[in-house]
Order: C-alpha cells, then sequence, then structure tokens
C-alpha cells in the first residue's frame, strides 16, 4: 500500500459562468435542455450499486410546465429501505478500510466531471425540475455541489490533520474511526459523511423528487450511497428506530 502524507488540491470556490448571449455554454443549455425535454425517463432506485424498480412509478413534471412528462420514478416502501440498510451495512467495511486519500479522489473526481462534462445537464435538469433560471441554476446546483465535494475533501484533510500536542517520552495521537451505522440522508447535499468512512442511505420524499430527475439525467448514480426513492411514511419512521442509525443529515 503507497505510503505518504497527501496534500489535498486547496479549494477555490467554482467560477459561475453568465450564460450571456452568444456565450458557449449558454448554447451548450440550450442543447441540454432540448435533450432532456425530448426523453421519457424511467428512473429506478438504486439499492447496493443495482437498479431497482418497485412498479409503483410517479409522474416528474417541471412545475412551470405540467402537462410535459420528463420522466417517471419507482417509488419505494418499507422492504425497499430495509434492502438499502442491509446493503450500506454489508459494504461499510470495504469503505471504510479503503485510505483516506482513495475515498477523497473519487469525489474530487465528481466535481471535476460536475465541473466539466456534465454542467450544462445538472443546469438543464435543474431549470427543467424546479424551474430556476440559467444564472439560478449555475449557482444552485453546479456550483455549489462541486465547492461542497471539494471544500469538504479539504475539511477530511484537516481534520484528519488535528493532532494533539505530546510531551517528552509520550506521543500522543488520534486515530479517526467511522460511525458503527450508518447516516440517513433526507435530501442530498452535505457529503462529508459519505467521504468520513461513513455509509449512507438516502430518502427522496415526494415534495422533492423532482431531484431524482436531475440527479438522473445529470449521469448522478450511487454507489456506496443508497437511494430509495421513498414516498411512505413509515418507511421514513424505519430509519430513525434502526438500531444503526447513527446520525441525521437533514
Amino acid at each position: 500500500m503507497p505510503k505518504g502524507f497527501y496534500a489535498v488540491p486547496h479549494p477555490r470556490n467554482e467560477t459561475v459562468l453568465s450564460y450571456g448571449p452568444g456565450s458557449k455554454e449558454r448554447a451548450a443549455l440550450k442543447k441540454a435542455i432540448e435533450a432532456a425535454r425530448s426523453m421519457v425517463l424511467d428512473i429506478p432506485m438504486y439499492i447496493g450499486g443495482e437498479e431497482v424498480r418497485s412498479g409503483n412509478t410517479k409522474d416528474l413534471r417541471p412545475p412551470h410546465d405540467h402537462k410535459h412528462i420528463l420522466g417517471h420514478f419507482h417509488a419505494g416502501d418499507k422492504s425497499h429501505v430495509e434492502q438499502a440498510i442491509n446493503a450500506a451495512m454489508a459494504a461499510k467495511g470495504l469503505w471504510a478500510n479503503l485510505s483516506w486519500e482513495h475515498r477523497a479522489s473519487i469525489f474530487l473526481k465528481a466535481a471535476d466531471l460536475l465541473a466539466g462534462p456534465y454542467r450544462y445537464k445538472i443546469n438543464a435538469a435543474t431549470m427543467l425540475g424546479q424551474s430556476k433560471n440559467a444564472y439560478q441554476a449555475e449557482i444552485d446546483s453546479a456550483c455549489e455541489l462541486i465547492d461542497f465535494l471539494r471544500f469538504n475533501v479539504y475539511f477530511m484533510s484537516e481534520i484528519y490533520r488535528d493532532q494533539p500536542e505530546s510531551s517528552p517520552g509520550v506521543w500522543n495521537r488520534i486515530e479517526y474511526r467511522p460511525l458503527e451505522g450508518f447516516v440517513f440522508h433526507y435530501v442530498f447535499a452535505n457529503r462529508l459523511p459519505d467521504i468520513l468512512e461513513n455509509f449512507c442511505t438516502a430518502g427522496k420524499v415526494n415534495a422533492a423528487k423532482i431531484t431524482i430527475f436531475k440527479n438522473y439525467f445529470s449521469g448522478i448514480r450511487t454507489t456506496h450511497i443508497d437511494q430509495v426513492d421513498d414516498t411512505v411514511r413509515e418507511s421514513g419512521f424505519l430509519q430513525y428506530l434502526h438500531d444503526y442509525l447513527c446520525g441525521v443529515n437533514l
């Protein structure tokens, strides 16, 4: 296994593009919007890295254009929440034992992809799914998520670097270890718990269902993070009452 004291790239806020008339980003965004409106997506849940379809589908429509259907997502129930928790716990050891720099590289790569080839897809999906204009989508979707990924990797390295002082003949040190269970994300936002060795499940309630379209259309897939599109109230309570629930990220 490689050894070294690795320096994480110092993060800087992602540059906000203008999308002004005649700009390259404006043309690319229009093309992405046309592509999104030209298809009707069948969006599964992702549990343990596998596509899961419940057959209980819900329509995804733009808030500003109710007649148009962007796609359908498969709603989860109590059994899918249980599957997601079990899948997260089964894979927990592999993720926790992965060296921190390799965990960090995954999230930094995701940030680079969002800043590059997937930028216009996620912004187009945000505009269609949440009725935002180009500038709002650029700030709230692409730039914010890119910054979350890059800054949280840097914050993780600072946490690991924070060590106690030692006295003569004594070496004091702190070893950071993961939680014993899983963290429940109500919606995808801050990714720091995932980077810090903790496995997560994600529940999407009906009010936030359009975010499912944004994630799917823009190419965001879950691996160790299990995504369950949960519209059943009792399924959410299952996670809160679970023995291995270690945190809730709202």
